[in-house]
């Protein structure tokens, strides 16, 4: 491949408007096994958040496609390929770079609920503290203020 083939290709994957109108491939081989990245982004995306449950399967698979997407363009800056060889790495790429994009939209949302579950969890921690520091562990105990007055 040329100098200039491959600062075009390199370019094109760079390109903010590069996942405009791409699809997710259907299947993409990572780190030698393959993943049918198209139905497990749809079935992860398709909740709007990411479960409690499928948090780390989604983290985990963000990390393995970002590590295969350096992977592929090191291949393109460095590799002695053929251009088609080359554009075929920068296919891939930009469908590495639509499912990631459609992965880290969940991000937010989930960010959002997470935080609200922690403070709830933490006000509840909080309140049994209190409720323990101060001697009122049961509510019927009668040791609370107004029994004092009497």
């Amino acid at each position: 491949m040329k100098d200039f083939e491959r600062e075009q290709l390199l370019e094109r994957i760079g390109r903010e408007s590069a996942t405009v109108g791409v699809d997710i491939p259907e299947a993409i081989e990572v780190q030698g096994e393959t993943i049918e990245l198209q139905s497990f982004v749809f079935e992860i995306k398709r909740r709007d958040t990411i479960p409690a449950g499928e948090r780390e399967r989604v983290e985990n698979a963000k990390r393995n496609l970002r590590r295969e997407r350096r992977q592929r363009k090191q291949r393109i800056e460095d590799d002695d390929i053929t251009f088609a060889q080359g554009e075929r790495l920068a296919n891939s790429i930009i469908g590495i770079d639509r499912a990631l994009n459609a992965l880290e939209q969940l991000g937010p949302a989930d960010i959002e609920q997470e935080a609200q579950a922690k403070e709830a969890a933490d006000k509840k921690r909080w309140m049994q503290f209190l409720k323990k520091a101060l001697g009122h562990e049961d509510a019927d105990s009668g040791t609370g203020r107004a029994s004092r007055g009497r």
